[in-house]
């Protein structure tokens, strides 16, 4: 795939081989600034904000995927196949949707299940179970235990909907209920599509989220609180990008 691409002007070499992506652009600086040392803007295309620095001494990179499946679809695809990233991790926010997780905690999704229709590109007489890469998964394990986060691990649903049709609260209520019967753990919009993609193209993914909203008691995170409590999970998915190097 030739580079610049439409969505990302950049070459391979302005990329680290483990980008963390989160939706926000915004976001994206605020780890750069924060966490990584000497950062450069590689990416700002539709004000997409992309940065490379290092961190521990590994060189890391941060760029925003936008919201939903279709847009982290378009990124991780040429992030993978144009600039030869290696792994890709999904750091973002999730609604739990089990009364066992609680706000703050870091949910590691093992699995995607989804409501999208991604997969029928693939022409697959079945149904595809997208999961995470392994090694990036113990890592990321390894990384929580060693900073004391807390932590679950599982399966999660990557929905396209944020916005539905129901009539009301009852009813998303059942859907979600219909869920966690099922074992999962929370509800968030883009690790299905990076899953998939990263499988198509023969690389590494894992989404970590926190999370904001707890569906099941209503409680939720202020904006003041959601930053404090990112910081943890950043921390983690820097750590476990120092791990992949080693």
């Amino acid at each position: 795939m030739n580079y610049p691409t439409p969505h990302i002007k950049a070459r391979p070499e302005d990329f680290g081989q483990t980008v963390l992506m989160p939706g926000d652009p915004l976001r994206s600086k605020y780890i750069a600034d924060h966490f990584l040392d000497n950062p450069v803007l590689v990416n700002n295309v539709r004000g997409v904000q992309g940065y490379t620095g290092s961190y521990k001494g590994v060189k890391v990179s941060v760029m925003a995927s936008g919201m939903g499946v279709p847009s982290i679809g378009i990124y991780s695809y040429e992030l993978y196949n144009a600039f030869g990233v290696r792994n890709i991790m999904r750091i973002g926010s999730a609604g739990a949707i089990r009364a066992d997780i609680g706000l703050r905690d870091i949910v590691i999704a093992q699995g995607a299940s989804t409501d999208s229709n991604f997969a029928h590109q693939y022409h697959l007489d079945g149904q595809f179970a997208p999961i995470a890469s392994y090694e990036m998964l113990r890592n990321a394990v390894s990384s929580c235990e060693e900073l004391g986060a807390k932590f679950h691990v599982g399966n999660i649903l990557t929905s396209d909907n944020f916005y539905t049709d129901d009539d009301g609260l009852p009813d998303v209520m059942k859907t979600n209920n219909a869920w966690a019967k099922m074992g999962i753990m929370a509800i968030e919009m883009e690790a299905a599509g990076l899953y998939m993609t990263a499988a198509r193209c023969g690389k590494n993914a894992l989404c970590l989220c926190t999370i904001s909203d707890q569906l099941v008691t209503g409680e939720a995170l202020s904006a003041d609180e959601r930053q404090t409590s990112f910081r943890e999970m950043m921390l983690v998915a820097l750590e476990t990008a120092v791990k992949l190097e080693k």
